[in-house]
């Protein structure tokens, strides 16, 4: 399956759930209704979590206020209005968490498009948000109320990139952060503030903007080859955990094949696709020569004109927020307890290291691994 929503691979996510009238991408709060429930939502059930998303959604005017004014996290701006908390100081029983984890969750999950939209404003334009516009549906909105682009075909390559990013399973940093604090018993906005962080690291979401910048088409050989001899990676190929092309990218690819074949950017994107994984294989140690979702999301949102490098992570943080919260509700509903990650001496580790490097002379594992 590759990347999988509960029973389904990214493929037949994107084929099953309901899209925007005149779509072809499946609408993302589709994929949350699935990671939540584990059943594929019909269009009318869908219809229904846009409208309550829709009825969520008004961003207090003093968290605004705020961002206007401070370089403050956004997410802890708005933990004070967190039902979780307030319930929890109320003496909430156990068997009520997860009521209270959802409450927070689709509040969060409703508000975060405006708190993006207000940072990109206010960061690269004129500070002011285009009208939230509760006729479209979750990214649609978004799409507009970022203000870049006007063609539906921006709206399509944001519903599929919030669709595509919204989960990962529970082991990368962003998740797994989150699911960390939250065993704590902290809120939503506390525990979603500490996977943000997470994404600010350049081997996760940062990754996302790296992943754009290539050399030119001649270069691509002696660059990937240059650049692996001076022990670097190649941003946008590879991945820790998949083993094949990554379906995210493959579906990416698919919607550029449709909508922009005559991009200069696709045309590089699509020559590396072809030229850099044969480098990786040469060396005889990558398990995952392919390339990642990263090395085609930029170019899709490059193209439709949102071209601010520094805002792909938080176009990542507004998708991973589906994912993150709905393990955070079925944490609380089956009760998982608090994460205490086991202590290895430096001793043991420093046994481990010896073991691995002795693995890498005889040609067991791969360097990357």
């Amino acid at each position: 399956l590759g990347i999988a929503y509960r029973h389904l691979s990214l493929y037949d996510v994107n084929n099953h759930l309901p899209k925007a009238p005149g779509g072809n991408v499946a609408l993302p709060e589709g994929a949350f209704w699935l990671l939540v429930t584990g059943d594929e939502p019909n269009a009318e059930e869908v219809k229904g979590l846009t409208e309550e998303l829709h009825r969520r959604s008004t961003v207090p005017s003093n968290v605004l206020e705020t961002i206007d004014t401070l370089p403050i996290e956004a997410m802890l701006a708005l933990q004070k209005d967190s039902k979780f908390c307030d319930k929890y100081q109320e003496g909430m029983k156990k068997d009520e968490y997860w009521v209270y984890a959802l409450e927070d969750a689709l509040d969060i999950i409703a508000k975060i498009p405006t708190i993006a939209a207000k940072i990109y404003r206010r960061t690269f334009q004129d500070g002011v948000v285009p009208e939230y516009d509760k006729s479209l549906d979750w990214a649609a909105n978004f799409a507009q109320m970022l203000g870049v682009n006007k063609d539906e075909g921006f709206k399509e390559a944001v519903r599929l990139y919030l669709m595509l990013h919204a989960d990962h399973e529970g082991g990368n940093v962003s998740a797994h952060a989150t699911h960390l604090v939250g065993s704590a018993l902290s809120d939503p906005y506390y525990a979603w503030a500490a996977g943000l962080c997470g994404l600010a690291g350049p081997l996760h979401g940062l990754a996302n903007q790296e992943g754009d910048q290539r050399p030119t088409k001649e270069l691509l050989t002696d660059f990937a080859e240059k650049t692996l001899k001076e022990g670097k990676v190649i941003p946008g190929f590879g991945h820790a955990v998949l083993r094949n092309t990554d379906p995210r990218y493959m579906l990416e690819r698919e919607f550029a094949l449709t909508h922009c074949t005559n991009d200069p950017l696709f045309q590089l994107v699509d020559a590396c696709y072809h030229a850099i994984p044969p480098v990786l294989l040469k060396q005889g140690k990558v398990k995952n020569p392919y390339p990642n979702v990263d090395a085609h999301s930029g170019q899709l949102m490059y193209f439709y004109n949102l071209k601010e490098q520094n805002f792909y992570t938080v176009m990542f943080a507004v998708s991973r927020t589906l994912g993150v919260m709905a393990q955070y509700i079925w944490s609380r509903a089956v009760a998982l307890p608090i994460e205490r990650p086991k202590s290895v001496p430096l001793d043991e580790l420093s046994k481990l290291a010896k073991k691995h490097r002795w693995q890498i002379q005889k040609g067991k594992v791969s360097d990357q691994q």
